[in-house]
C-alpha cells in the first residue's frame, strides 16, 4: 500500500436465504459503513450461499483483490450448514480445535433455556461443542447469542473477522472484534477517514455532476472519491479523500456547499429529521399533523426519533371527507366547492390540526396517490401541502409528482418534512 492509498477491505455475507430473496441483507451495508468510517476502502460486498466451495472462492477472491481485511457475516451456529468457521480455518491453513472455555461459556448461556424447555441432552451438548470449535491461533470473541465471533490471522493476509448472522448479535460482537489485538494492530496502519458529506433537497444529481466536471477541469480531484445517492428525496454527496488529498477535499466541499446553497440541507451530513427535531426543541415549538393521502406517514416519521414527545403534539388521519369535517373542522362547503384535494383544504387541515392539539405548527396534506382517482385537472400525483404557524406564517405547495402510489406517499412525506425544516431554520422562503 502506497502513501496515497487506503487499505482495502471486503465483506462476505453468507446465507442461501439471502440469495433466494427470502430476507434482505442488513449486515453488508452496515459493515461497509463501519469499515469506511475506520478508513478502509471497501472494494467488495459479496453474498454467497451456505456452500463451502462458494465461501472459499469468495475468500480467495478477496485475497486476490489485495484486501487487508475480510469480514464475514453468518454461517456460525449449531446446524449442519453453519460452516464458516471451518472454511475460514482451511483458508488460513489452520486446524480446528475445541475451545473449552468457550464451550463452558456457551453452556452457561444455554443452561436456563435448556432447563425451561426440556431440550438439555446429547443433541444440545453436540451443538454447543460445534460452536466452541475454533481455528487454532484465532481469537475467539464472546458471543451475544451462542455463536462466538472469530479473528483469524492468515500468513500473507488478509486478516479475517468472522461474525454471526443475526444483525443484533453481529453489531454487539463487532466492538469486541475491533478491540482484539490483531485488529488493533491492523487499524494502527489505517489512515483516518476524514469523510465530508453534504445533503441537498430538490437538487438533481446532474447539477452536482456538472459542477464536478467544471471544478475538475481546473483542479486535481483524482485523490477524492465522490459518490452521490438519492435517499428520502435528499441528494447525499459524500467525499472520501485519500490520505494526501485532505486539503483538496476541504476546498471541494466548501465550493459544493456554496454553489448549491439554495438547496443545501446540511454541510456535515446531518439529516432533515435530525435538524427538524433540533430546531423544534430549540424553539420550544410543537407540531401537529392533519393527513389524508399520506395516512399518518408524516406523524410516524416525526415520532420515529427518541424524545419526540417533547415536540410532537399529535396527528389526525382524516381520509374521508366526513373525517376531515368532523375531526379537523374542514368546512363541508369548502370540500364541495374546491374538492378534497385542493390548496384550500390543505390549509384547513393544517389549521385544524394546529388548533385541535394546541400546537405551534400545523401541517396539512391531501392528494391523489393513485393508481385511480385522478382527473385532468387533478391527476394522480397531485398533492397539496400547507404549513401554518400560530404567529401567522403560511407555506403552501401543490406539486405534481411522478411515481407509483407508494412513491407519491413517501415523496409527500419528504416534502412536508422539508417545509417543516425550512420553517424551524428560518429558510421558509427558500
Amino acid at each position: 500500500m502506497s502513501a496515497g492509498e487506503r487499505p482495502r477491505a471486503a465483506v462476505v455475507v453468507t446465507g442461501s436465504e439471502l440469495l433466494t430473496g427470502a430476507i434482505s441483507d442488513r449486515n453488508g451495508p452496515w459493515l461497509s459503513r463501519e469499515l469506511v468510517g475506520l478508513g478502509f476502502e471497501v472494494s467488495h460486498i459479496l453474498t454467497v450461499g451456505d456452500r463451502p466451495d462458494d465461501l472459499a472462492a469468495a475468500l480467495r477472491f478477496a485475497a486476490d483483490a489485495r484486501c487487508a481485511l475480510v469480514v464475514t457475516s453468518g454461517g456460525l451456529g449449531p446446524t449442519a450448514d453453519d460452516l464458516t468457521a471451518d472454511v475460514v480455518a482451511a483458508f488460513a491453513g489452520l486446524e480446528m480445535e475445541l475451545d473449552e472455555d468457550m464451550r463452558v461459556h456457551i453452556d452457561a448461556r444455554l443452561a436456563a433455556w435448556a432447563a425451561r424447555t426440556g431440550f438439555a441432552g446429547e443433541a444440545l451438548d453436540e451443538a454447543t461443542r460445534k460452536q466452541a470449535m475454533v481455528p487454532r491461533g484465532a481469537v475467539a470473541l464472546p458471543p451475544a447469542g451462542t455463536a462466538p465471533g472469530l479473528v483469524v490471522p492468515r500468513e500473507g493476509g488478509p486478516l479475517v473477522v468472522v461474525l454471526p448472522g443475526p444483525p443484533r448479535e453481529l453489531q454487539a460482537v463487532w466492538p469486541k472484534a475491533l478491540d482484539s489485538a490483531p485488529v488493533r494492530e491492523l487499524l494502527a496502519t489505517v489512515p483516518a477517514a476524514h469523510p465530508r458529506s453534504l445533503r441537498y433537497f430538490g437538487l438533481p444529481e446532474s447539477e452536482i455532476a456538472a459542477t464536478l466536471r467544471e471544478i475538475g477541469a481546473r483542479r486535481d480531484l483524482s485523490g477524492i472519491e465522490v459518490t452521490t445517492c438519492l435517499r428520502r428525496s435528499e441528494l447525499e454527496v459524500d467525499l472520501r479523500p485519500g490520505p494526501q488529498a485532505l486539503a483538496a477535499a476541504d476546498e471541494l466541499h466548501a465550493e459544493l456547499a456554496a454553489r448549491h446553497a439554495r438547496h443545501l440541507v446540511s454541510d456535515d451530513g446531518t439529516t432533515t429529521d435530525e435538524l427538524v427535531a433540533r430546531g423544534l426543541v430549540e424553539r420550544g415549538w410543537t407540531v401537529a399533523t392533519g393527513e389524508s393521502c399520506t395516512g399518518g406517514m408524516l406523524a410516524s416519521r416525526l415520532v420515529d426519533r427518541a424524545g419526540s414527545s417533547a415536540y410532537v403534539a399529535g396527528g389526525v388521519v382524516a381520509y374521508s371527507n366526513e373525517a376531515k369535517t368532523a375531526l379537523l373542522g374542514v368546512p363541508a362547503e369548502m370540500i364541495a366547492e374546491h374538492g378534497a384535494v385542493s390548496p384550500e383544504v390543505a390549509r384547513a387541515l393544517a389549521d385544524g390540526a394546529r388548533e385541535r392539539f394546541g400546537a405551534d405548527v400545523g401541517i396539512g396534506i391531501t392528494g391523489v396517490a393513485g393508481p385511480g382517482g385522478g382527473t385532468e385537472a387533478k391527476p394522480v400525483g397531485y398533492v397539496c401541502f400547507c404549513l401554518t404557524t400560530a404567529d401567522g406564517l403560511v407555506l403552501a405547495r401543490d406539486p405534481h409528482m411522478p411515481g407509483a402510489r407508494s412513491d407519491i406517499r413517501e415523496r409527500s412525506t419528504d416534502i412536508a418534512m422539508n417545509l417543516l425544516l425550512r420553517t424551524v431554520t428560518n429558510r421558509a422562503t427558500a
